[in-house]
């Protein structure tokens, strides 16, 4: 089965980027982005996650929120009568860029799970079980994109997952210092494919320079060791234990390399 799913989290606080995200969302936080046209125009991140997940091929999109992220469901809501006022005004680089996006809003189904407080990363995900359901799926984190010279990530990660179907795969990033701010794994290459060994969360020492990015594509089984797992670093549901738990039960957990 391919992946046609798509659980993209946005329900954290953001107190790292204090005083910005006081009023708003970290994940609605603007870059700048290349549109169709050459044209450059500012985004939030969560427009230019959606897109990269959307041309991929993805569909069906679960949005884990959390209190005090309305503007993001606002966001994600047509609003065509704004884009005839900008192309008006003139502003057409703008108008562009929007009608672009509502097109592909249009063409997908958005789902909005909430989060109402926030317990981890682990439970943020649980959350979307129901959209989910029997089926895999590619998880983004709300406030992380990649920039890569080597093609869609999100493309690569799905092309591994098809192939071979572990239980999960994994976005790792070399780490010249690695520092306990992040998740870790320990890999072995067998047979040319990079196979998970153990993975640990913000670790005193940590045990490679392989450090996670929050981004994976899961069979549904992951479900299943979240709600085995207890609360771990910060007393919160982290996900990288329930991924040890996958591991520890014999499942194949694969990864690649930015």
């Amino acid at each position: 089965m391919s992946v046609r799913k798509a659980v993209i989290t946005a329900a954290g606080l953001g107190t790292r980027l204090l005083p910005a995200t006081k009023e708003m969302p970290k994940e609605m936080l603007p870059i700048y982005s290349v549109v169709s046209n050459g044209a450059i125009v500012l985004k939030p991140i969560l427009h230019v996650i959606f897109e990269e997940l959307f041309n991929v091929g993805i569909r069906q999109f679960c949005f884990v929120v959390g209190r005090g992220k309305r503007s993001i469901e606002d966001y994600f809501t047509p609003d065509y009568n704004y884009v005839d006022v900008l192309e008006r005004r003139g502003k057409n680089k703008e108008a562009s860029a929007l009608r672009e996006f509502y097109k592909m809003v249009d063409s997908s189904v958005i789902v909005f799970v909430n989060q109402p407080e926030p317990r981890g990363f682990g439970d943020a995900v649980l959350k979307a079980e129901a959209c989910v359901g029997d089926e895999p799926f590619i998880l983004h984190a709300g406030d992380t994109f990649i920039f890569t010279n080597g093609g869609s990530y999100a493309r690569k990660i799905l092309s591994l997952f098809e192939a071979g179907r572990p239980k999960a795969v994994l976005t790792l990033k070399k780490m010249p210092r690695p520092t306990k701010m992040y998740g870790y794994a320990v890999v072995e290459e067998e047979s040319n494919r990079l196979i998970v060994k153990r993975v640990v969360e913000k670790p005193d020492i940590p045990p490679s320079d392989l450090a996670i990015m929050a981004v994976y594509v899961f069979d549904p089984d992951i479900f299943e060791s979240i709600r085995e797992v207890g609360p771990g670093v910060g007393g919160e549901i982290q996900l990288t234990d329930a991924i040890q738990r996958l591991i520890d039960k014999g499942g194949l957990v694969e990864a690649v390399i930015l």
